[in-house]
């Protein structure tokens, strides 16, 4: 049988789509988020191996929900994990819940409508940033507009790789109303370019997580780690305009991301107008000189 190691792709967090433990972020709180990023990373190349039966994926899921909670021989995915999470007394609710979107991944091959779509969020995006909000202590209410942003960060990168995740593992995302509205079959994602009619339901998807991303604007301002503020402000200009280019691209024809140059520029422009305008916020609050 395959281990969860051999399973794993080699992907690293610094060829995602976001910053994923930046610089920007202390020492004492990178080292948590990327014990969590790769645990998730493992689960997530289990659950999308071409390969693996399905039973065989699930039993391998298994094996990294036991070894997080210590009720097997430690897994070296999943012992860094579980030792940052001893050490900071915090609970693996959030890499539990992500275990089950990567066994919802195997079971579940298409969505019915949005709804669906974002309750699969609500698994596989929404603990990533309620882990990272307690790693530095941030408040729960926050939680809200963290789960909006993360929900659109998920649907952006499955409107990226809807071609891919369609042919390689026959399964889509994309919610089959707003296909069957607009016209559109899941069979045209195998097209080399999109058809019009899934332009048009691509395009709805785009428009609808850009409607997330502004339900998600408020997190900065909630923010007490000013460091977490300025790599979320960055996260969020980046999926903003990630949104709007999907929105007008063909994932199909042309993979819409962000070349190196872009990712900086976009992510960096939203991290120094946070901080510029935590600046001119600091300045204004400053008690005045007597006269």
């Amino acid at each position: 049988m395959t281990t969860v190691t051999e399973a794993l792709s080699g992907k690293t967090h610094g060829e995602e789509n976001f910053p994923v433990a930046s610089w920007l972020l202390s020492d004492r709180n990178r080292g948590p988020i990327l014990a969590f990023y790769r645990f998730a990373r493992a689960a997530d190349d289990v659950a999308d191996h071409p390969s693996l039966p399905p039973d065989e994926k699930l039993a391998l899921l298994d094996d990294l929900d036991a070894a997080l909670r210590g009720r097997r021989d430690p897994l070296p995915e999943a012992e860094p994990l579980r030792l940052a999470l001893a050490a900071r007394d915090l609970s693996p609710v959030h890499a539990l819940e992500l275990l089950e979107a990567f066994r919802l991944d195997v079971r579940k091959r298409r969505y019915a409508d949005w709804g669906e779509l974002m309750d699969y969020c609500r698994l596989s995006a929404a603990p990533v940033g309620r882990f990272v909000l307690d790693v530095h202590g941030e408040a729960e209410t926050a939680w809200p507009a963290s789960d909006a942003l993360c929900a659109a960060l998920q649907v952006n990168n499955h409107l990226q790789d809807c071609a891919l995740d369609y042919r390689r593992l026959d399964r889509v995302y994309l919610p089959l109303d707003i296909l069957a509205a607009n016209g559109a079959s899941v069979a045209m994602l195998d097209a080399p370019r999109a058809a019009p009619e899934l332009r048009a339901a691509l395009a709805e998807i785009a428009r609808r997580t850009s409607g997330l991303i502004e339900r998600g604007e408020g997190l900065v301002a909630e923010i007490k780690d000013v460091r977490l503020a300025t790599e979320i402000a960055a996260i969020h200009a980046l999926a903003r305009r990630l949104a709007r280019d999907l929105e007008s691209r063909d994932p199909l024809s042309e993979r819409v991301e962000f070349g190196k140059a872009g990712f900086a520029l976009v992510g960096g422009l939203g991290a120094v107008r946070f901080l510029a305008s935590a600046l001119i916020r600091s300045v204004r609050s400053r008690p005045k000189a007597p006269a």
